[in-house]
């Protein structure tokens, strides 16, 4: 779902009703959007750099000023590596720290997150919904993924797994050097650090994710 640069140390009316419209916001106080605030706070207080965690992570220093900015919103390989490099749980940069032991979602409460660009913010890639964020310790992120044709080729490769149910239009992924179209009711489970690349094919589409990452 991320474009990697370097390799350094996620209508048909049932659907449609179930998933709703997802919005694309930008930066906002709520502290649903602010992913590149959360990654700025943390940054600062382990006292990196932009300069030390571009080091660390091969993203260049103008993208991690844009995403720290609010403009440019991380795809999720990406805010994967970042949480990786600053030795901080993946849950916490997407949705910030739960407290609770179990979360019931429904179909109202589902939390927008905003959109995810491709290369330095020019074009949209995707846009989600967290699922179950509320839970404490977690491992794992369950999103509402919007998906977009895909805005350029570049594959994305990262740490953890990836499980993906097509809800609504048609999905074209790539793993390793292998491709698939996926319709509603397909699903894929491979590893991240396989290179993929997941997109719409022909307008939307709209796709359970299920992302791991310890």
């Amino acid at each position: 779902m991320q474009i990697d640069h370097k390799k350094p140390h996620i209508n048909v009316d049932y659907f449609e009703d179930l998933t709703g419209t997802i919005k694309t916001d930008t930066c906002r106080e709520d502290g649903q959007a602010d992913i590149g605030q959360r990654i700025k706070a943390i940054r600062e207080a382990k006292g990196i750099s932009l300069e030390a965690l571009s080091h660390m992570t091969g993203f260049d220093v103008a993208l991690l000023a844009g995403i720290e900015n609010c403009e440019v919103q991380p795809q999720l390989g990406t805010a994967i590596k970042l949480s990786k490099a600053l030795d901080s749980a993946f849950g916490r940069l997407l949705s910030g720290v739960g407290d609770k032991l179990y979360a019931i979602t429904r179909k109202a409460e589902q939390k927008i997150i905003a959109r995810s660009t491709s290369g330095k913010g020019q074009r949209q890639a995707y846009t989600y919904k967290r699922l179950a964020s509320e839970v404490k310790g977690r491992h794992m992120e369950s999103l509402i993924v919007q998906l977009e044709t895909a805005p350029d080729s570049e594959r994305s490769i990262h740490d953890g797994e990836e499980f993906i149910y097509v809800l609504e239009g048609q999905v074209s992924l790539d793993i390793g050097d292998d491709h698939f179209d996926l319709a509603p009711g397909d699903s894929a489970y491979y590893l991240s650090t396989t290179p993929h690349l997941l997109a719409a094919t022909g307008g939307t589409a709209t796709v359970l994710a299920v992302l791991y990452s310890e």
